[in-house]
């Protein structure tokens, strides 16, 4: 019977079943797993209103794989969470919509930036703001007939909120992150499932 090679500190996995094309597009997976599961625990937790971490989360992604890679996983931070509880709508669409277009504006955006704090904070100001121009604004024009006046007015508290949220979770968590979860080679899935399996 065929059993998995255990030993990959230092030596390369071998998986038979698997291509070097499909691990190479798989080896990732459980980091945005990881990701993912942070904004949905994030958003789980007693919050102040439009505080959430969808933004923080997003960007150390976007910037290590790119607007691809910040849309993507923009888009299934916002589904997942809606899925699990149960409050999939017509908002689901706008918000991951949403999303999407800032994690891809976030992967231009670091393109050619480093990873710190500064860059973290600068862009979850911009991508903050374009947000909720989209979604809030946007929203109470189209959905609730509202003037601009009257949805720009009652937007501002909402979004002082969201930006104090992204604020903070700019300068904590994204530089966390793309540290210890982004850039971290132990947590490549191969590895993961080998180290799994030598437990079993």
């Amino acid at each position: 019977m065929w059993s998995p090679d255990l030993r990959f500190l230092g030596k390369r996995l071998k998986y038979p079943y698997m291509s070097k094309r499909t691990t190479d597009k798989t080896k990732n997976l459980f980091k945005y797993f990881v990701g993912i599961t942070t904004v949905i625990l994030l958003r789980l937790i007693p919050h102040l209103p439009n505080v959430e971490p969808v933004m923080g989360t997003m960007m150390p992604f976007s910037k290590k794989w790119g607007w691809l890679g910040g849309a993507v996983f923009s888009l299934l931070a916002i589904l997942s969470y809606d899925l699990i509880t149960g409050t999939i709508g017509v908002w689901t669409l706008m918000t991951a919509g949403a999303y999407a277009l800032i994690g891809g504006f976030s992967g231009i955006f670091f393109k050619n930036k480093k990873s710190t704090i500064k860059n973290y904070l600068i862009f979850s100001i911009l991508g903050t703001l374009v947000y909720d121009a989209i979604t809030g604004i946007g929203t109470g024009m189209l959905f609730f007939n509202q003037s601009f006046a009257v949805t720009f007015l009652g937007q501002i508290p909402f979004t002082l909120y969201h930006l104090a949220g992204n604020i903070f979770l700019s300068v904590t968590v994204s530089p966390l992150l793309y540290k210890w979860i982004i850039t971290n080679p132990n947590l490549e899935t191969k590895r993961v499932i080998a180290f799994v399996f030598s437990r079993a």
